[in-house]
């Protein structure tokens, strides 16, 4: 069964909260981006990402299964649930491979320049530094007029 999706709403956030307030999950990867208002979306949205300890009934909602949510560093507004961005930044970079760059590389973006041109407050885990050294180049210059 398919849950539903981002085109019957005014914003990604809007959809998001809808569809998972109250559900034992935790929104990550460009889900939790989407939320955390660092990245816009995409148009017609069909796919939702989550960390939950059991799959769930929708077919369009990606279920990262965990035994318990304690390593997980999250943020409650209201009845949803959703990944910190030193969480999602992190779990991203972890996983560049598979990884949607356009998502993380706006995210990091926003982050720097809503932050006075700096990612101080970001938490970088020492495995993914090479990544965020590669990457926050290209973060920075991606609001820079041309």
């Amino acid at each position: 069964m398919l849950s539903k999706t981002s085109e019957d709403y005014i914003s990604n956030r809007a959809w998001l909260r809808d569809v998972i307030s109250g559900e034992d999950v935790i929104l990550r990867q460009v889900s939790a981006l989407e939320y955390l208002q660092l990245f816009v979306g995409y148009v017609h949205e069909t796919e939702i990402d989550v960390y939950a300890r059991k799959i769930g009934i929708y077919d369009n909602i990606n279920y990262c299964i965990v035994d318990n949510f304690d390593g997980i560093d999250f943020i409650r507004h209201g009845s949803v649930l959703c990944a910190s961005v030193n969480q999602t930044i992190n779990d991203m970079l972890a996983d560049f491979e598979n990884t949607d760059e356009q998502a993380l590389v706006e995210a990091l973006s926003k982050y720097y320049y809503s932050h006075g041109k700096s990612f101080e407050g970001l938490i970088i885990k020492a495995g993914n530094l090479e990544k965020f050294e590669h990457i926050k180049g290209f973060s920075i210059e991606y609001y820079c007029e041309g």
